[in-house]
């Protein structure tokens, strides 16, 4: 590969880095032939974009990037594949499914919406992330609970005077 050609590709690098908020750096070395293409095959149906590259393209292309990638730096060591996706969790399930049939891919790092984690024992912690629709979801419930309460209480309130007000009628009538 020539200089050009290198050039080319970190730039390429780069801007895949600028325009993803999800990627996660794993390691799938000693795969054979079939556990890549099904791990490819299960990425692309769970819409999560793969990528081998070079640790001294990737290191270049994180630091043009801007981003602060400090922490991930260290883990760029031994082969290197790229995870990028939409949702934060998306990756760190789809590991973790298919480690039960074999031991790779480790998860070197990841950066998350400014967030760095390194080490495969965080695997957990980004299984468990919510994405932004989750968390919006999640704060609407909760925004919406008191107020569905609030709302309840007035009306059964109303009936309770109306009917209130009814027995003081017909009692004065009486």
């Amino acid at each position: 590969m020539n200089k050009q050609e290198k050039d080319t590709l970190i730039n390429e690098l780069t801007d895949l880095l600028k325009e993803n908020s999800v990627i996660y750096l794993t390691d799938i070395e000693g795969l054979n032939a079939a556990q890549t293409s099904q791990l490819r095959r299960i990425c692309f149906n769970k819409k999560v974009q793969l990528r081998v590259v070079k640790n001294t393209l990737l290191k270049k292309a994180m630091e043009r990037s801007g981003k602060n990638f400090g922490e991930l730096f260290p883990t760029l060591k031994g082969m290197t594949s790229l995870m990028i996706a939409e949702s934060g969790s998306t990756p760190a399930r789809l590991i973790s499914e298919v480690r039960k049939k074999s031991e790779k891919p480790i998860l070197k790092g990841a950066y998350i919406d400014e967030a760095v984690f390194v080490g495969d024992n965080q695997l957990k912690v980004l299984e468990n992330l919510k994405s932004r629709e989750e968390l919006i979801g999640d704060i609407i419930l909760l925004l919406q609970s008191p107020i569905k309460n609030v709302v309840s209480a007035l009306n059964s309130g109303g009936q309770t005077i109306a009917g209130l007000l009814k027995s003081l009628e017909e009692r004065a009538q009486n």
